[in-house]
């Protein structure tokens, strides 16, 4: 076994919050071992004065970390999972994905206590076209203002900009131990979440078997079945952070199901399916899933 193992992350204080759970669990399982971290800096921690949408290239937030495991610099990465794209560079695995956080959105508020109590004309602050959408469809009067920064950056300009709320994933709140400033939460009916959502990914070369045997202990079957099917479905609509696509997978039992939504930017047209099955096939849900969208005319927003 090896003594001691290089984890590369984001310097975030969300990133370090997940990587230093990643890393006291594996210090558990494996008396002895020393984890420390390599903090990095990615493309979309230096670009801030646009919407994630508007950068061109893929992996805003893995690439440089990617690198760092290609390059032998690091022996394995912590990320959100919603932020990876589908498909890895050659070379790397998902090596452990632990037990999800809830996957879903809140809303954070200044004065009202739900999103049907926020007033005629509300702004709210956001950066992703998934929510804004999905805002847009349930309440087309909301206005909307481009949010970008870590938890506590969009915390503040929440009060210092006088937005009437702002929309967060609740999984970054509660592990930043800030779940008191959720207002509430938001239901999938409304809301469905970012594929991966709430999911923490190690990554890991794939000829690292020494690495690899000790990460195979972190991994939870029900948060890895919800991945296959939500990166499936996201693969096949050709999605990202750029289009308002929502994917949800669920595991009840041995049954996955697997709810997913298209919008237009401005909040229709608005296409739901959902798909359900056996829990060893959730890849091929996924799959299914996005083949009901696009039957439903998905297919021309994901060209636009």
């Amino acid at each position: 076994m090896p003594e001691r193992l290089i984890l590369a992350t984001r310097g975030s204080r969300l990133a370090l919050a997940q990587s230093e759970a990643v890393r006291r669990e594996l210090c558990r399982l494996h008396p002895g071992l020393r984890v420390e971290l390599l903090t990095l800096k990615t493309r979309g921690d230096r670009v801030l004065d646009r919407p994630l949408s508007e950068i061109p290239g893929k992996g805003l937030f893995t690439r440089e970390i990617e690198l760092a495991l290609l390059d032998g610099r690091a022996h394995l990465a912590v990320h959100s999972l919603k932020d990876m794209p589908v498909e890895l560079p050659e070379g790397l695995v998902l090596a452990a994905m632990p037990l999800r956080e809830d996957p879903r959105d809140v809303l954070v508020c200044r004065e009202a206590k739900n999103l049907d109590e926020l007033p005629p004309g509300a702004r709210i602050g956001t950066g992703s076209p998934r929510r804004r959408a999905q805002l847009a469809h349930y309440r087309p009067d909301l206005s909307f203002s481009p949010l970008r920064g870590n938890v506590e950056t969009r915390l503040r300009r929440l009060a210092e900009e006088g937005l009437d709320a702002i929309v967060l994933a609740g999984a970054g709140l509660i592990r930043l131990g800030l779940a008191d400033r959720i207002t509430r939460w938001l239901s999938p009916q409304v809301m469905v979440p970012a594929a991966g959502q709430g999911i923490i990914a190690v990554e890991a070369r794939s000829d690292d078997a020494a690495t690899l045997g000790l990460l195979v202990a972190l991994d939870c079957p029900h948060s890895r079945a919800c991945a296959a099917a939500e990166r499936a479905a996201l693969l096949a609509l050709g999605g990202g952070c750029r289009v308002p696509v929502g994917i949800l997978a669920r595991v009840e039992g041995d049954r996955c199901t697997v709810d997913g939504v298209a919008l237009g930017h401005a909040g229709t047209p608005c296409y739901r399916a959902r798909v359900s099955g056996p829990i060893a096939q959730a890849e091929a849900l996924g799959s299914e899933l996005a083949a009901e969208l696009l039957g439903q005319g998905a297919g021309a927003l994901l060209e636009g």
